[in-house]
Parts: C-alpha cells; sequence; structure tokens
C-alpha cells in the first residue's frame, strides 16, 4: 500500500505520454513490471494512474530509501523493463521524497 508521509521513503514518479491506444498496453506492461520490482528488497508499492483523455500513465512506485530504489531500478534495468517501456512512449521519471501532506481528517 502507498505511504504518503514525511519520512524516508523514496517515491518514483514517472510520468509517460502515450499515444491514444497505447495507455492500457503501458499499464499492463508497468503492471508486470511491477511485479518484478516486489522481488528487489526495500520496494513497498507501485500506483499506475491512467489520465482520462487517454494520452499519459503516471507510475507512483516507492521504495524504503534511496538505495533500495536504486536497487529497484538496476533490477528492473537488467531485466530489459527500463528499457522496454520506451516502445510504449515517452518517459519523464524523477526520485522524490515527501515534504508535506494534509488530508482531510488533519485540516
Amino acid at each position: 500500500m502507498p505511504i504518503i508521509r514525511v519520512d524516508g521513503t523514496v517515491t518514483q514518479i514517472n510520468v509517460f505520454t502515450v499515444d491514444p491506444g497505447r495507455q492500457q498496453p503501458l499499464i499492463d506492461y508497468l503492471a508486470r513490471a511491477a511485479q518484478v520490482a516486489s522481488e528487489v528488497p526495500g520496494w513497498i508499492s507501485a500506483s499506475l494512474h491512467r489520465s482520462l483523455d487517454g494520452t499519459r500513465v503516471v507510475n507512483y512506485a516507492q521504495s524504503e530509501d534511496i538505495d533500495a530504489a536504486r536497487r529497484v531500478i538496476e533490477h528492473l534495468t537488467n531485466e530489459g523493463l527500463i528499457q522496454g517501456n520506451k516502445a510504449f512512449g515517452n518517459a519523464d521519471p524523477g526520485l522524490y521524497q515527501v515534504k508535506f501532506t494534509l488530508d482531510h481528517d488533519r485540516r
């Protein structure tokens, strides 16, 4: 389950831009990649989001810390899954940490 709180968790947010009709195939591909990533110690979660206009997919993947995030990326690279996602569209990845959060129960 995703964790959204101010702590050491590292989140990789990757926004893919895809041609119409390529959104669901990319989601299916990334879901398989998430299964592979889940084998890596320190992996926490992956969540896939689709834009309602059919042109973007956002992968929100979390690891315990920066070292775990790097292990996940290395594992996926070694399995050919990072290179393979380029067949679906353009990717814009980045690593992030939460610095502020507000939810309904804590307003």
